[in-house]
C-alpha cells in the first residue's frame, strides 16, 4: 500500500465516523442535517483512474447508508457527484485531461473552489433527497430540503477546504 492509499483510507474512516456518530445526529432547526462526507469527494485525488474513484465513492456512499440505515440513496448520490465531478471541473477550471495529474483543490483560488463545491452539493442533495423522497407531490420538500441542508454543508465544507490550506485566504 502506497502512502497516498493509506491517507486516503484515514480520511474514508475518519469522514464515515463523523458523520454517523456526530453529523447525522446533528438537526439545526429541526430540519437542516450537515453531510460533510462529501469533503472525501472533493479531495479524492483526480489523478488516480475514473473507474476507482468510482468505485471508492460507491463504497464510501455504501458504508454511510449502513451506518445511517438510509437504503442506498447516500451511495447513489455519491456515485453521481462523483462521475459528475470531473464533467463541472472542466467546465469551471478549462483544464485539459493532462493538468488533472498536478490538480489540487487547495490550490486554486477561493471562487473556484466555492463554485464547484456548490454546484456539486447541490446537485448531491437533489438527488439524495430526490430519492428519499421518490415522488413528484414532494418537489417543494426536494428543493427546500436541497437547498438548506446544501448551504449549511457548503459552508462546513469550503471552510474545512480552507483551513487546510497552506496559504489560507490569501490564494486569489
Amino acid at each position: 500500500m502506497t502512502r497516498d492509499t493509506l491517507i486516503l483510507a484515514f480520511w474514508l474512516v475518519l469522514l464515515v465516523l463523523i458523520q454517523t456518530l456526530v453529523l447525522n445526529h446533528i438537526y439545526f432547526f429541526g430540519f437542516i442535517n450537515p453531510n460533510l462526507y462529501l469533503l472525501f469527494i472533493f479531495l479524492y485525488p483526480f489523478e488516480t483512474k475514473r473507474s476507482n474513484f468510482l468505485i471508492v465513492s460507491f463504497l464510501f456512499g455504501f458504508c454511510i447508508d449502513i451506518f445511517s440505515n438510509t437504503g442506498g440513496v447516500n451511495a447513489a448520490a455519491t456515485v453521481a457527484t462523483a462521475y459528475f465531478s470531473l464533467p463541472i471541473l472542466n467546465l469551471i477550471l478549462n483544464k485539459q485531461d493532462n493538468d488533472f495529474k498536478l490538480f489540487k483543490l487547495n490550490n486554486e483560488p477561493v471562487i473556484r473552489i466555492v463554485t464547484y463545491v456548490t454546484i456539486l452539493t447541490f446537485l448531491h442533495h437533489f438527488i439524495l433527497f430526490g430519492l428519499e423522497y421518490f415522488n413528484l407531490k414532494e418537489i417543494g420538500t426536494i428543493l427546500f430540503k436541497t437547498f438548506t441542508n446544501g448551504l449549511f454543508t457548503i459552508v462546513l465544507i469550503v471552510l474545512s477546504i480552507l483551513l487546510t490550506r497552506k496559504n489560507k485566504f490569501m490564494n486569489q
